[in-house]
């Protein structure tokens, strides 16, 4: 291998963490949502603007974003992030200590602000750091090691915040105790963000000049919203981005909740040792925290597990067939949520997580080839387009909230429709590159 190689590898497995990092720290808003109801006492409906709060920062810093990349370039764009990640993780003990649900989603929103930048920065990063060839193989790699994160980072809030406190059986007889209990728990969580955080900011501050080297200056892209809003492929990529990223959250948000129904699996949640096709894992625990941590592991899980095999599926089938497939995969199954009850519909939401898997990195590399803006405008509208974690979660749950979960599907349903649409034309659009893989046998 020579130092040129090597230098790539080491500046691609430090970008790497930075997808586990975000991954973790998304998706501990699950396992938040089923708390904020019991500390807060709120109806689904308000306690999911943890997810408004957290996703509507891409559509506020994610054109930002791309500025800053191009004038900054890409270590100095991370670091800039990160900090604003662990101040925002900061934030939450001031809230819990005030008991403040607003100031806790001002947390949310910062955090959501910094992670944004950082994915605006960190995508489009690791397509560049080896063969074009190899781009979208490369960049669902990356995101394998985000399910990584996003598996970790729900289970270990579910046995955080999920357990004891609030969600204990003797809770009824101090809740003002009980709600301290809970609340020092999701102080916990987000501390230990903080510190992870942290220690990942200096790690990357001192791979900053291997970064560079490693990778094609971003600061010499031009940044243009115009040239964004020429592309019809930057604007078909963003609605896949915001339908994908919505369905995802959407099914993900409520999970918790849904799997507790007594039309679904109640009964074996209240129940440690039941046998059933769906506990290939025997939790312990409350109910709330052993259905948060079949979403870790099964949702979650199958997303990291399809995004390590789409990883090498990506290199024997194009993008675009591929996604198509998965897409279809991922609207029959909810078709399925919608028409049953017991076993059949959790096993067919929580299966929804695999065929997620290659979703968002192939979207975001097929239209990249695509597009006609440059690569840095391109991944700001991509990433600005997450905003859709904001908007179909709170669709999906006014509609669950009436009593309709499973009426509910229809909306992530429709999403991985639309994708099946955008995977469909893009396998008959001429692709423009930059750089990016030539679209053949990835």
């Amino acid at each position: 291998m020579t130092d040129s190689n090597r230098g790539s590898l080491i500046a691609f497995i430090s970008v790497t963490l930075l997808f586990f990092a975000w991954g973790f720290i998304t998706n501990l808003i699950d396992p938040l949502i089923p708390a904020v109801m019991q500390v807060f006492g709120l109806k689904m409906e308000d306690a999911v603007y943890t997810q408004f709060a957290f996703f509507i920062a891409y559509g506020v810093f994610s054109l930002p974003g791309g500025m800053i990349v191009a004038k900054l370039g890409y270590s100095r764009t991370i670091v800039i992030a990160l900090l604003a990640m662990a101040l925002a993780c900061l934030i939450f003990p001031l809230a819990t200590h005030l008991r403040t649900y607003g100031l806790m989603l001002v947390a949310l929103f910062i955090l959501g602000g910094g992670i944004t930048v950082l994915q605006v920065a960190a995508n489009p990063l690791s397509a560049a750091l080896g063969d074009p060839k190899t781009s979208h193989s490369r960049l669902v790699l990356s995101q394998a090691f985000n399910s990584l994160g996003t598996v970790l980072g729900p289970f270990l809030g579910a046995t955080l915040m999920l357990s004891g406190g609030m969600f204990a059986a003797s809770a009824a007889g101090d809740m003002e105790a009980a709600r301290s209990a809970s609340l020092k728990k999701i102080d916990t969580a987000f501390l230990m963000c903080a510190a992870m955080i942290t220690l990942l900011m200096v790690f990357m501050w001192s791979q900053s000049r291997r970064i560079a080297a490693s990778a094609p200056p971003a600061q010499s892209e031009k940044f243009s919203i115009g040239s964004a809003l020429k592309s019809k492929w930057a604007l078909f990529g963003g609605l896949g981005i915001f339908v994908y990223v919505g369905a995802e959250v959407a099914i993900a948000s409520v999970m918790i909740t849904f799997l507790q129904r007594s039309d679904v699996i109640a009964h074996l949640l209240a129940e440690p040792g039941q046998t059933s096709m769906l506990f290939f894992f025997d939790f312990d625990g409350e109910p709330a925290e052993r259905a948060g941590k079949m979403l870790a592991t099964m949702y979650w899980g199958g997303a990291m597990v399809g995004r390590f095999a789409g990883s090498w599926l990506l290199r024997q089938i194009k993008a675009p067939t591929l996604l198509a497939i998965f897409a279809a995969i991922a609207t029959a199954l909810c078709l399925v949520v919608s028409q049953s009850t017991g076993e059949l519909s959790a096993y067919a939401a929580l299966s929804v997580g695999l065929v997620n898997s290659i979703m968002f990195p192939a979207i975001f590399t097929i239209t990249l080839e695509r597009s006609t803006a440059s690569v840095a405008t391109t991944s700001g509208v991509l990433c600005m387009s997450i905003v859709g974690g904001a908007f179909i979660p709170k669709l999906f749950a006014e509609v669950a909230s009436g009593g309709h979960f499973h009426v509910a599907y229809f909306v992530p349903m429709v999403c991985y429709a639309l994708i099946v649409a955008f995977a469909i034309a893009a396998s008959r659009a001429r692709i423009i590159s930059h750089g990016m893989a030539p679209g053949t046998g990835h």
